[in-house]
């Protein structure tokens, strides 16, 4: 391989390097858009789980023990997904260009009800 073509290679894989991924917002979206299909999913696997045991038993509460399972599965979807929110909201908060806070607080020190003329 000639001299040009190596370097054009290695440029352009040191560009390919430097690119953000164009695949992370999707999966982001995605995982956002999810919550609300686990949730639906949830509850009506937990109607299709008691549905299943009130024919086959006859007994008319397992089709609310499913309804509850449901519910309470679609209940931990959204906590995980908060848990999930908050972990990364810590860490935004830890960066300096999103710290407010610790500039709310040095303001809080200067005293603005006297005026200084």
């Amino acid at each position: 391989m000639s001299d040009d073509m190596q370097d054009k290679v290695k440029s352009e894989a040191r560009e390919m390097g430097q690119r953000k991924p164009r695949i992370k917002p999707i999966v982001e979206a995605a995982d956002s858009l999810s919550l609300g299909i686990s949730m639906v999913v949830a509850v009506l696997l937990g109607v299709g789980i008691g549905w299943l045991l009130k024919r086959w038993t006859d007994i008319e509460w397992l089709f609310w023990v499913g309804v509850f399972i449901g519910v309470a599965a679609a209940i931990l979807n959204i906590y995980k997904a908060y848990s999930k929110q908050y972990k990364e909201f810590e860490k935004l908060a830890k960066e300096d260009r999103y710290a407010i806070k610790k500039q709310l607080e040095d303001d809080e020190d200067e005293d603005y009800g006297e005026k200084n003329y």
